[in-house]
C-alpha cells in the first residue's frame, strides 16, 4: 500500500479539463448581461448629454440654450458677459449690472454666503433661476421654496410689478415660493403661491428676483406667449448683464471648504444606494443556502475506487502520517472482523469483546498478546513496518474467513 505506483504517460485522465467551448457556455450569460449594461449606459449618457448640452448657456443655439435672449439684449444695448467662477461674479457686481445666477443650487454654502454679501448692497439686480431649498434661504432671505411644484406651466401675472404686467401670460410655472417680506412683489401665482418674487434690497436701490422656472430663457420657448418680454425686462433693466454659470472647476470649491465625492452627490442618490444595499442583503438572506440533511449529488466525473485508495495513500506518505494510516487500516479491519465473528459493531473496537471472539475462530495456538499488538498496538516506526502491518492484517482476515 505504501509503494507509489507511477502511471504511464499515456494513462487517461480521470478529470475533464474545461475547454474553450465549456468556458464560453458557462460565462456567456454574464458576458451578455455586461454588454447590455454597457450599451444601456452609453445610450443613457448620450441622451442625457445631448439634452443637457449648452443648457442656459448664452453662447448656445441648442433648444435649451440661451443665445436668443443674449442677442435680443445686445440689440437693445445690453452687454452680456459669461462667467463661471465666484470671484468673477463678485467682481462684476455693481449698480449698473444685472447678475443672473443660472443654477443657484450648484453653489456651496460658503459660495452662497459670499455671493449674497457681494450683492446685498451692490445696488444692482440679482436674478435667481429656480433656486430650491439648498440655496434659497441664503441667497434670498425671507423666501423659502414650497415642496409641491406648480401644476400649471403657463400662468398670469396677477400683480402690480410693471415687468410682469407688461409681459402678461408666461411659462413661469415651476417652483412656488413662500415669503415673509412685506415689501416683496409676488407674481404668477399658482394655487395661491407665487412663482416669481421680487425682493427690494434694504439699501443701495437694488433688488433680487426669484423665478421658479428656467424655460422662459430657452431658445425654443422664448417666442411663446410673453416669455421674451418678461425675460428682456428682468435682464435688461441695467446696461450690463453678468451671466453666472457655476462650474466645478471653480477654485472656490476647494478653498477652505474642500468637498469630497460623496458631498457632490445629491442626497437622493445616497438614500437610493442605501436602499439597494438593504434590498440586496434581504435577497441574499432569502436565497441563502439553508442548513439541512445531506443530499446525494452526482459527481461530474466517475473515479475508480483504486485511484481513491492510491491517492489517499500518497497523501499519507507525503505527510509521513504512518500513525493515521495504521489507525485507518486497523479500524477497518476490526470492523470487518466484528461482522465475521458475530459481535455488535459498537463493540468492534473494544479489545475485551473482540479478542476472545477472534480466538474461537482461530487455531488453539493463537497468541492473545500478538492479536492485541496487531489490532490495537502502537503505530509502526517506518514504511516497511507499515507494509508488514498491512500484510499481517490481511492475513488475519483471510484466516478468519477460512471455513
Amino acid at each position: 500500500m505504501t509503494t507509489e505506483v507511477t502511471p504511464p504517460d499515456t494513462a487517461p485522465s480521470t478529470s475533464a479539463s474545461p475547454t474553450v467551448r465549456h468556458v464560453w457556455t458557462r460565462s456567456r450569460g454574464v458576458v451578455l448581461a455586461l454588454v447590455l449594461l454597457m450599451a444601456a449606459a452609453v445610450v443613457i449618457a448620450s441622451v442625457r448629454s445631448t439634452s443637457q448640452h449648452g443648457m442656459l448657456d448664452p453662447r448656445s443655439a441648442d433648444p435649451n440654450g440661451s443665445r436668443a435672449i443674449a442677442e435680443l439684449l445686445d440689440d437693445r444695448g445690453v452687454s452680456t458677459r459669461l462667467v463661471t467662477t465666484l470671484d468673477e461674479a463678485r467682481a462684476a457686481t455693481g449698480s449698473g449690472t444685472t447678475l443672473l445666477v443660472a443654477v443657484p443650487d450648484l453653489l456651496t454654502d460658503r459660495q452662497q454666503t459670499e455671493l449674497r454679501t457681494a450683492t446685498r448692497t451692490s445696488g444692482g439686480r440679482t436674478v435667481l433661476l429656480a433656486p430650491d431649498s439648498p440655496s434659497i434661504g441664503t441667497l434670498a432671505p425671507g423666501v423659502r421654496a414650497d415642496r409641491a411644484r406648480s401644476p400649471h406651466s403657463t400662468l398670469t401675472p396677477q400683480c402690480d410689478l410693471p415687468a410682469a404686467r407688461s409681459a402678461g401670460t408666461a411659462d413661469t410655472g415651476g417652483i412656488r415660493y413662500r415669503t415673509t417680506d412685506p415689501d416683496a412683489d409676488t407674481c404668477y401665482p399658482s394655487d395661491g403661491l407665487p412663482s416669481l418674487v421680487r425682493l427690494p434690497a434694504p439699501e443701495g436701490g437694488g433688488d433680487t428676483i426669484v423665478l421658479g422656472a428656467r424655460s422662459i430663457f430657452f431658445n425654443d420657448r422664448l417666442d411663446e406667449r410673453g416669455n421674451a418680454s418678461l425675460a428682456l425686462q428682468l435682464l435688461g433693466s441695467r446696461p450690463h448683464l453678468v451671466w453666472y454659470l457655476p462650474s466645478l472647476s471653480d477654485d472656490a470649491l476647494t478653498e477652505n471648504g474642500e468637498r469630497g465625492f460623496l458631498d457632490l452627490l445629491p442626497s437622493g442618490w445616497l438614500w437610493g444606494t442605501l436602499q439597494l444595499f438593504v434590498a440586496g442583503a434581504l435577497a441574499a438572506l432569502w436565497r441563502a443556502r439553508r442548513l439541512g440533511p445531506l443530499v446525494p449529488e452526482r459527481l461530474p466525473v466517475a473515479i475508480r475506487a483504486s485511484e481513491t485508495v492510491e491517492g489517499r495513500a500518497r497523501l499519507y506518505r507525503k505527510a509521513n502520517a504512518r500513525d493515521r494510516a495504521s489507525a485507518a487500516l486497523r479500524s477497518t479491519t476490526r470492523t470487518r472482523l466484528a461482522l465475521l465473528v458475530g459481535i455488535p459493531l459498537a463493540q468492534a473496537h473494544a479489545p475485551e469483546a473482540l479478542l476472545p471472539a477472534l480466538s474461537t475462530h482461530l487455531d488453539n495456538h493463537a497468541d492473545g498478546q500478538a492479536l492485541h499488538a496487531l489490532l490495537f498496538g502502537p503505530p509502526p516506526g517506518d514504511d516497511a513496518s507499515l507494509t508488514a502491518l498491512a500484510d499481517q492484517l490481511d492475513a488475519l482476515e483471510r484466516e478468519v474467513r477460512r471455513p
